[in-house]
């Protein structure tokens, strides 16, 4: 039995076909370039029988994307599967689920209209994310499709730390508040962390932990007892932490001066704070953590900047969540800058020994591709190293929808 997981971009359609009870990844692809006029679209598949392949083919939008996918697994002799209903569910990435969705959920007509309406909130994301359920939809009949939401592991976050000081009626009439993203992810490095905390005598009830997904979009979450109690990024991915091209935390009276100086509408702004900002913008050279750390060592000034700027936030809410919480645990590293870079780990540990952190040097330069504690024998605070694994949370969540939709109601069954 197999799940197939989508995670639907503006112009990206990836994909892993996953074995449900082994885990195993047996097809995964990538197709890139949905719809853009100037240039032609490419595929990238790769499956355990037929190995690595790539082609340009013409798609004009994500249904025609899907049935690029769709032909490549069920293609007979180099597919993945030899019959569709080999594929027991299909699990689709959302980003946005608002206040309505706080768990993956069986979709629907009702579940797509409602996940229509919160697409206000994630322009950008939702619609997509919608194209390749519908394409799903029409290419599977009958197959279950599960929803899981970005934002649903946040859930749990209270009211006092997800209201902002906005007059509150903007709250509940436009749902302005703090939802937080990467929630898969948190959850997924969480529960590892969770078990590693356990067999040192920490019991997860009693749990605090920070996580960091630390990638070209970067959000951080404090999870206390196992559930998620504030988290970085707010109302949209661009509040919290410096990002590749994402500015994080402004003083919002900022929007208003540069929206003056330049007289630019707020399209304009939104473009500057989400596209030319974070890494790129202080560095004025990359928003890829690699160059900016290469420069740095190379003595570029700004490069060097905007690398202690980004550890520095990083630190900051660390400091912050440790407060929220009463104390702290472990912190955990994930995603491509937090699992591949010992720079920026360093530099994010560093002068936190006064919370209890001490982090082994040895371990944290050559650790890599498995969950590890990178923190010294005597730190009171675990440093957790966690690959994540988005497609692997999303499959099990599927399963576990599907699972729950199957079994018989309590009201239904005989005393």
């Amino acid at each position: 039995m197999k799940i197939l997981v989508l995670n639907s971009g503006s112009s990206s359609l990836k994909y892993q076909l996953i074995d449900a009870h082994t885990e195993e990844v047996v097809a995964k692809g990538l197709a890139e370039c949905i719809g853009v006029a100037q240039r032609c679209g490419q595929i990238v598949a790769e499956t355990k029988l037929a190995g690595k392949i790539a082609f340009e083919t013409e798609m004009n939008n994500h249904d025609e994307a899907m049935d690029r996918v769709f032909a490549l697994l069920t293609d007979p002799e180099k597919g993945a599967v030899k019959r569709i209903d080999e594929i027991a569910a299909v699990g689709h990435r959302v980003v946005h689920g608002g206040e309505k969705f706080v768990q993956p959920t069986l979709i629907t007509d009702e579940v797509l209209a409602e996940v229509e309406k919160v697409s206000q909130l994630a322009p950008l994301h939702n619609p997509p994310n919608l194209a390749g359920i519908r394409a799903c939809m029409r290419l599977m009949p009958g197959i279950p499709q599960v929803a899981v939401f970005d934002t649903a592991f946040h859930a749990t976050i209270p009211d006092c730390a997800f209201i902002y000081a906005l007059p509150y009626d903007y709250y509940t009439a436009f749902g302005v508040r703090r939802y937080g993203f990467h929630g898969t992810s948190h959850q997924y490095v969480a529960g590892i962390a969770l078990d590693m905390l356990a067999k040192q005598g920490i019991a997860p009830e009693a749990s605090r932990i920070v996580t960091c997904h630390l990638g070209n979009g970067c959000s951080m979450t404090a999870i206390s007892g196992g559930r998620a109690v504030d988290t970085s990024m707010g109302l949209t991915p661009t509040e919290g932490l410096v990002m590749g091209t994402r500015s994080g935390d402004l003083d919002p009276a900022i929007l208003v001066y540069l929206a003056r100086r330049l007289d630019a509408p707020a399209s304009d702004i939104d473009r500057i704070i989400n596209k030319e900002s974070g890494l790129l913008g202080v560095s004025g050279l990359s928003s890829d953590m690699r160059d900016i750390e290469d420069a740095a060592s190379k003595g570029h000034a700004r490069a060097a900047l905007a690398l202690e700027v980004f550890c520095y936030r990083i630190r900051k809410y660390v400091g912050a969540y440790a407060a929220a919480m009463g104390g702290l645990d472990a912190i955990v590293f994930t995603a491509g800058i937090g699992e591949n870079s010992p720079v920026v780990r360093e530099r994010a540990c560093r002068h936190l020994g006064f919370l209890g952190v001490e982090l082994d040097e040895a371990k944290n330069a050559s650790e890599r591709g498995r969950a590890v504690d990178i923190a010294t024998a005597s730190s009171r605070v675990r440093v957790l190293l966690i690959p994540t694994n988005e497609e692997r949370m999303i499959a099990r969540e599927t399963m576990r929808v599907i699972a729950e939709s199957a079994a018989p109601s309590p009201l239904l069954m005989a005393p």
